[in-house]
C-alpha cells in the first residue's frame, strides 16, 4: 500500500525537462553571471565576525529578552549590534562596532558605557563584565578558514564523485553546487544583510545539502543508462522523473525544518537559516534543471559507453532485483 505522503508526485511522471535544456542552461549562465557581479562590485556587508569591534559581556540582574536588547541597542544608534546569550539566562554578549571607528581604550569604555545605558531598565539594570576589542586581523583569519573550508568541500566533492561515477559527473556536481552557493551569497550582497560566520555555515550546509540531491539524480542516470535501451536525452528525463518526488519531498521537509529555526531561532540565527532557506529552494531547482542538462553539453556530454559497468560492479548489479 502506498503511503500519501510518500509519493506526493507519482513516479510514472513524464515531464519533458530536456525539452527546455537550453533555456534552463541560459537562465542559470545568467544567474551566475549577474551573481559574480554582485558579489564582486557590491561586495558583503561583513559583520563584527570579520571586521573586528567591541566585545561586551553585561550580567543583568534578571534574565533579560535578547530581542529586546538588540532593539534597544538599535534605537541607540547601534544598528549592527550582535547580541547572544552565554553562561545563565542573565549573561549577554554584545559585539558592535563603536560609533567613533575608534580602537582606543577610552573609546572602548566609552562605547561600554553607552551601552550599559542602553540597555539597562529601571526593573533589570545590567553591569558590564567586560570589554575588549578584537582587531581585524582575527576577521581576516576567519575568512580565509571559510574559504579554506569551501575550498576542502569541493575537492573532497571532486574526489568522491570522480571515484563514485565519472569525472563528468564530478565537475557537472561541482559546477551546480558552487553555481548554488554563488546565487545565496549574491542575494545577501544585493540585499546588504550581514554576512557573519552564521551565514558562512549556512551556505557551506548549503553545499551538503545541493550534492546530497544531484548525486540521488545521477546515481538513477548511471543505472537508467545501463538497463534502458533509449536515447541519452530519454534516459535524463526518466531518471528525473523517477527521483522527483523523493527531491521535492525531501526539500520541502528541510525547508520547514528551516523555517521554523528563522521564525523562532532569534536574530542570531536568522542569517544562518535564509542562507539555507534560499538554498534549498535554489538546490533543488539546479538538481532538476540544471544537473542533466549540462551532461548533454559539451566535453560534459555523457555516453552509454562511459557508463558501461565495470567489472567490479557485475555481480552488484546482477543481485538487484
Amino acid at each position: 500500500m502506498k503511503l500519501f505522503p510518500l509519493h506526493l508526485i507519482p513516479n510514472d511522471t513524464r515531464i519533458d525537462f530536456m525539452r527546455i535544456r537550453w533555456v534552463s542552461i541560459t537562465v542559470a549562465a545568467l544567474l551566475f553571471v549577474a551573481s559574480v557581479g554582485l558579489i564582486a562590485f557590491k561586495g558583503f556587508n561583513y559583520a563584527l565576525d570579520f571586521t573586528g569591534g567591541t566585545v561586551i559581556e553585561t550580567r543583568f540582574a534578571k534574565p533579560a529578552n535578547v530581542d529586546e536588547v538588540r532593539d534597544r541597542l538599535e534605537q541607540a544608534g547601534y544598528g549592527s549590534a550582535q547580541v547572544q546569550s552565554f553562561g545563565s539566562g542573565t549573561d549577554l554578549l554584545i559585539r558592535l562596532q563603536p560609533r567613533d571607528g575608534q580602537n582606543t581604550t577610552d573609546a572602548n569604555n566609552r562605547t561600554a558605557q553607552e551601552v550599559l545605558a542602553a540597555v539597562s531598565t529601571a526593573d533589570n539594570a545590567a553591569t558590564v563584565m567586560r570589554t575588549e576589542f578584537v582587531g581585524p586581523q582575527v576577521g581576516k583569519e576567519l575568512a580565509l578558514n571559510g574559504i579554506y573550508a569551501a575550498i576542502f568541500v569541493v575537492v573532497g566533492f571532486l574526489i568522491y564523485i570522480g571515484f563514485r561515477f565519472e569525472l563528468k559527473f564530478a565537475i557537472v556536481a561541482t559546477l551546480t553546487t558552487m553555481f548554488d552557493v554563488l546565487v545565496v551569497a549574491a542575494f545577501f550582497a544585493a540585499t546588504g544583510r550581514e554576512f557573519d560566520l552564521t551565514v558562512l555555515a549556512g551556505l557551506l550546509s548549503v553545499m551538503g545539502f545541493s550534492i546530497n540531491d544531484t548525486i540521488v539524480v545521477f546515481d538513477r542516470v548511471r543505472e537508467n543508462f545501463r538497463s534502458l535501451r533509449v536515447e541519452p536525452l530519454e534516459v535524463m528525463n526518466r531518471s528525473i522523473n523517477q527521483t522527483l518526488s523523493r527531491t521535492i519531498i525531501t526539500s520541502v521537509v528541510f525547508f520547514l525544518s528551516v523555517l521554523a529555526l528563522y521564525l523562532y531561532g532569534g536574530g542570531s540565527l536568522e542569517g544562518l537559516a535564509l542562507s539555507q532557506m534560499i538554498g534549498a529552494v535554489i538546490g533543488t531547482l539546479s538538481s532538476i534543471f540544471i544537473a542533466c542538462p549540462l551532461l548533454t553539453v559539451g566535453f560534459l556530454k555523457v555516453t552509454k559507453q562511459d557508463l558501461l559497468p565495470r567489472a567490479k560492479d557485475d555481480p552488484a548489479l546482477a543481485r538487484r532485483p
